[in-house]
């Protein structure tokens, strides 16, 4: 089982390194490549697909890694009240935080399948694929949200070994 929780962590480092080496290409070819085509009067190279890569790139690591986010617990929490509260309350905060976020993942992962269905006929400019591959992110993101959020609320304890306490 912590193998399979390991692979959005392995998916969403791959990503950070194809979004950083297509950047990186697209400001090497406009930046340094096209003024020495212009300058030797040779056809510039295409590279315009890099910003349709990015855009997708960027789509899919934005929702995979708040997933991950959600799994490491590592997501924002205030806790300005709540350590006041005996240990039982706490633990039913905790459980309807995660119940809130799970509900916030699956309407995401709806709104993503609508928006996918809705625009699986259209492709996009450059690289002429379908642009559901870019609103399935959501759909995956928000799955695994979901996912992640309810297996957090079932186990109050978690990695951290207990809820939080502020005055550590």
């Amino acid at each position: 089982m912590r193998s399979l929780f390991a692979i959005p962590k392995i998916i969403t480092g791959g990503l950070v390194l194809l979004a950083i080496g297509v950047m990186l290409y697209g400001v090497f070819m406009r930046y340094i490549m096209l003024p020495i085509t212009d300058w030797l009067d040779v056809d510039p190279i295409n590279f315009f697909w890099v910003e349709e890569v990015g855009e997708t790139t960027l789509a899919w690591l934005t929702l995979v890694g708040a997933a991950v986010g959600v799994a490491e617990r590592s997501h924002f929490t205030l806790t300005l009240l709540s350590h006041r509260f005996s240990l039982r309350t706490q633990r039913v905060i905790h459980v309807g935080n995660n119940l809130l976020i799970a509900a916030f993942g699956g309407l995401v992962a709806w709104l993503g399948v609508k928006l996918a269905m809705l625009n699986r006929m259209l492709t996009s400019p450059a690289l002429e694929f379908s642009l559901a591959w870019l609103y399935a992110a959501a759909t995956v993101g928000g799955i695994l949200i979901a996912l992640y959020a309810l297996r957090a609320a079932s186990d109050p304890t978690g990695p951290d070994h207990g809820i939080t306490d502020v005055r550590e």
